[in-house]
């Protein structure tokens, strides 16, 4: 049963209608952020001055959570060029640092790097951290079952008794490397490093066990500290006309991960995993107005991995999928997310945008329950602010609903 949206609905009916009436055809200087405060502070730009390169926008991260604390934080996304744009694909650079006040802290650094005539692409995931989530369990189903729980950003408001929150250390290196073999197509391989240690299940008791306290035992895992270590070999496809906020193209990935013991593994495993994205353009005269399609899926093929390490909600290197849950509400061995999203203009001017979304998750557990058999639905509206033309950054505030969950999630840039 795809849950009640009718409030929400009626928003994003408001919103379209708003913005389909009242933009004009006419070209109109693009503003962003910047501009926009300038113009507030009557502080005039100079006509003859030359565009500047953009800089590096950062957005900050706040909220509130029973069992981690206070959140506070920021995020930043550089995008950058190092060859001609005719010849080279965009290149991005993240960075997140993160503080709670119960002693949370973690910084990680996400790149996705194209050397002149694309010879080279250099992808990575780094990060570093004193981490925590809250848990619902493993295989989708499971949010039909819950009350509506509201969340802000990454985090639930309140913990209820159908979820278990989990603290840890956590090392990541995640790290491949391409080699352009054709036009748009590459082949390449890396290391992928998950080291959890002192794991700690806050609902854990000698009364009581918990979902997570579960699958390690019953799969081998030791419930205080586990790893999940491997190689990978991807195939990689690429035609998106900007790395950041697409108009037209696709991107599509196939990797192959085998977990191996030598590389210090717990357990053995092989997943396949892909990725898939392709934008539509709708409009010559508003290039902006686009529909966009993203798929996502990782599946076990054969071994275990660690509670922590299962594909889910989240998943993505910038924890965007699944808008309407909170990290790792939907996960299992094997996993596949959906999410079409439509984007329009609001403003004439390019500052105002807006999204229209829906999403699919399903996952699979380890107890009999098979990939495709349940699936948690979500759907949403949200707001873009461009917030530095140059590079198309944008910040992104939307609410969705899902099953049993709904919440403001904020971002910067798009979410694919």
């Amino acid at each position: 049963m795809v849950p009640s949206l009718s409030l929400w609905a009626k928003t994003v009916f408001f919103i379209v209608c708003f913005a389909q009436t009242s933009i004009a055809q006419e070209r109109i200087t693009t503003q962003d952020l910047g501009d926009v405060i300038k113009k507030v502070l009557k502080k005039n730009q100079d006509s003859a001055q030359t565009s500047k390169k953009p800089g590096v926008p950062v957005l900050p991260s706040f909220g509130y959570n029973p069992s981690l604390g206070f959140v506070v934080g920021a995020k930043s996304v550089m995008s950058f060029q190092l060859g001609t744009p005719a010849s080279t694909t965009g290149s991005i650079v993240g960075l997140e640092a993160l503080y709670t006040s119960k002693g949370i802290i973690t910084f990680q650094a996400r790149h996705n790097v194209f050397l002149p005539g694309n010879r080279l692409n250099f992808q990575g995931n780094w990060q570093v951290s004193r981490f925590g989530i809250v848990d619902f369990g493993i295989g989708s189903g499971n949010a039909r079952d819950s009350k509506d729980e509201f969340s802000l950003d990454e985090f639930p408001l309140e913990n209820s008794d159908s979820s278990f929150p989990i603290t840890f250390n956590y090392i990541r290196l995640q790290e491949k490397v391409y080699v352009k073999v054709a036009p748009h197509f590459f082949i390449g391989g890396g290391v992928n490093i998950n080291m959890h240690k002192r794991i700690t299940d806050e609902k854990l008791s000698p009364t009581f066990s918990t979902p997570h306290f579960l699958y390690s035992v019953r799969n081998g895992f030791n419930p205080t500290a586990y790893n999940a270590n491997g190689l990978l070999f991807s195939l990689q496809y690429n035609t998106r006309e900007h790395p950041i906020r697409s108009y037209g193209g696709m991107y599509a990935e196939l990797t192959l991960g085998t977990n191996a013991s030598w590389l210090g593994s717990t357990q053995r495993a092989v997943q396949l995993q892909y990725e898939y994205r392709k934008y539509w353009s709708l409009s010559k005269q508003r290039p902006d107005k686009v529909l966009a399609f993203w798929h996502w899926g990782s599946y076990m093929l054969s071994g275990k991995v660690p509670y922590l390490d299962m594909p889910g909600t989240g998943s993505d290197a910038y924890y965007r999928m699944g808008r309407g849950y909170t990290i790792g509400r939907v996960k299992g061995p094997s996993y596949a997310y959906f999410e079409t999203e439509y984007r329009f203009p609001i403003t004439r001017n390019q500052f105002l945008s807006g999204v229209c979304f829906l999403n699919l998750q399903t996952a699979s557990d380890d107890l009999g329950k098979k990939i495709f058999q349940f699936w948690e639905p979500a759907a949403g509206t949200g707001l873009r602010i461009l917030f530095q033309k140059q590079s198309r950054s944008t910040i992104c505030i939307d609410f969705a609903k899902g099953r049993g969950s709904s919440g403001i999630f904020f971002g910067l840039n798009e979410a694919f």
